[in-house]
């Protein structure tokens, strides 16, 4: 079945989109008015907005909607009117500190004259150039281009006042239209030029930290954090504040939160270190992609099942979770049901039908038409079954554990309490301080991993019980002590080590499954996921 719903896309894409690429996708400008645009080029100054279409490249007939989806291209082809970007007024005058961006949006970073930041982000994109060269010129690249309709342009224009409410730390984006030519972008004139963008406050380094609240001490990204958690013991994401941004991800649909997307907030409290998230690139939210024949296969659990588009209901929480299955894995481990049940409810009591209503009225005016009714009911319906969808989630989660040390010494003990519960404690050596505590259930979890990374680590596990959870062993780089005195009745081994023969004192029972080899591979772990 699966082999031949491959060959019916194929036969489609060849039949829809055979051919090279369109040298000409984009629209020659996102300026509706003829003469302003003139008056653009020759008066400049004269002109202070403009009424623009984000994408009227994206305008297609019945036939490529029902094949590639209508997506959200009633929305790129609305009129909506912004302002004309002002690099000497705005927000106090503005200079241009790096352009970055990547291969698909064009981006700038910019510097106020307090020294705070912010983000120039085009609204539009040009994905080919992500393909390998000998593609960029053939039908891929307009498939690719076409669907970037699947994005909601505006949707990150009203997140602000649900994230206020919830209290997680957001960007005010506003929309802005760069002129043709602008000469205040210097050397960038001509790639900045005649396209409209965000225009965002940019929360990465310890300018922006003033804006946090708690006195947090500094801002860094996720490289540094995972970097920094694993290398010491007094480092540590504040996980519940991930798991409420996470559940916040799951209402508005945002599939693409893997560990970039992520900037984190530094507080120093009693000695240690620690990380909350600020989300960051909201292009994702309110997807729709589903809605044409190629699109949905393409979806399909087989093929690429991240691409879940935006409804009333959470029709595949998992879809919302591949992406950022590496970060959540390192960020989450440690929250139980309860607590993802509790943050549910405190989302829903803080995200009311006011905020609701209020945040999308925040959508321009010619969009709020097309949308505003239909995304409210469908963040309200969502928002009613949060605490469903955070269930989901957590069962996604427990399923495989992922419990992690650092590159001091850590002692990790587990205890296989009875037939259904099995504790897992982590204690630095320094101070014997508990660095991580959880109570495991059999029905909820198969597999937990103890990675003890670098240093002498010393590994516990004891208890005799019927029936357990899998414990899987990886010692790391030192000389670490293992010691197995559980037992576990029934067919099969449930304590596994993996760790280099060399340097590791292994004490076993009949339930250690003895792992270990000279390949120092066996102990390998990815910390930052880029």
């Amino acid at each position: 079945m699966k082999l031949y719903c491959r060959q019916v896309i194929l036969a489609l894409l060849i039949i829809t989109s055979a051919g090279c690429a369109r040298k000409n996708f984009y629209s020659d400008t996102p300026v509706v008015d003829a003469e302003v645009y003139r008056q653009l080029k020759t008066a400049p100054q004269s002109v202070d907005s403009v009424t623009i279409k984000a994408g009227a490249h994206y305008k297609r007939g019945f036939l490529h909607r029902l094949l590639w989806g209508r997506h959200h291209r009633p929305i790129w082809l609305a009129p909506v009117t912004v302002p004309v970007f002002e690099m000497d007024t705005t927000w106090g005058g503005l200079e241009i500190e790096k352009i970055g961006g990547g291969f698909q949006t064009t981006s700038f970073t910019l510097v106020g004259p307090d020294d705070f930041t912010y983000a120039l982000r085009s609204l539009d994109k040009e994905p080919s150039e992500v393909l390998p060269k000998v593609w960029r010129k053939t039908f891929v690249a307009n498939i690719l281009r076409d669907q970037i309709s699947a994005a909601n342009p505006y949707g990150a224009l009203i997140l602000p006042p649900m994230a206020e409410a919830a209290g997680i730390p957001h960007a005010t984006p506003r929309l802005v239209y760069v002129r043709p030519n602008d000469a205040d972008f210097g050397e960038y004139e001509e790639v900045a030029s005649d396209k409209v963008y965000m225009l965002e406050e940019k929360y990465n380094d310890k300018r922006t930290v003033e804006d946090m609240p708690g006195n947090a001490s500094d801002i860094i990204g996720s490289l540094d954090v995972l970097n920094k958690r694993y290398e010491e013991d007094d480092h540590f994401i504040d996980q519940l504040a991930f798991a409420q941004a996470r559940l916040f991800d799951l209402l508005i649909n945002d599939w693409d939160r893997h560990e970039g997307q992520w900037e984190w907030a530094e507080y120093k409290r009693h000695g240690n270190q620690y990380y909350r998230p600020i989300p960051k690139d909201r292009d994702n939210a309110f997807y729709r992609f589903q809605d044409g024949l190629i699109p949905w296969i393409f979806s399909r659990n087989w093929a690429i099942r991240k691409f879940e588009s935006f409804d009333e209901d959470f029709n595949d929480v998992y879809a919302l979770t591949i992406n950022s299955e590496f970060i959540d894995s390192r960020a989450l481990s440690q929250v139980t049901r309860q607590q993802f049940d509790s943050l549910a409810v405190e989302l829903q009591q803080s995200i009311t039908d006011e905020v609701i209503e209020r945040a999308v009225r925040q959508f321009p005016e010619e969009v709020y038409k097309l949308e505003g009714e239909t995304t409210k009911r469908k963040l309200i319906s969502r928002r009613n079954q949060l605490r469903k969808a955070a269930e989901e989630f957590y069962s996604i989660l427990a399923e495989e554990v992922l419990v992690a040390g650092t590159d001091e010494k850590d002692k990790f003990e587990v205890k296989r309490l009875n037939d259904e519960e099995t504790e897992v404690t982590v204690r630095r050596e320094s101070d014997d301080k508990i660095t991580y505590h959880r109570i495991f259930k059999r029905d909820e979890t198969k597999l937990i991993t103890l990675h003890g990374l670098a240093e002498e680590d010393e590994f516990e596990v004891s208890g005799e019980v019927k029936k357990g959870i899998r414990i899987k062993i990886v010692g790391g780089r030192g000389e670490d002590e293992i010691k197995d005195t559980s037992k576990v009745n029934g067919w099969g081994k449930k304590t596994w080590v993996y760790d280099t023969t060399r340097g590791t004192e292994l004490e076993g029972s009949s339930e250690t499954k003895d792992k270990r080899t000279s390949d120092v591979r066996v102990h390998a772990f990815d910390r930052e996921g880029f």
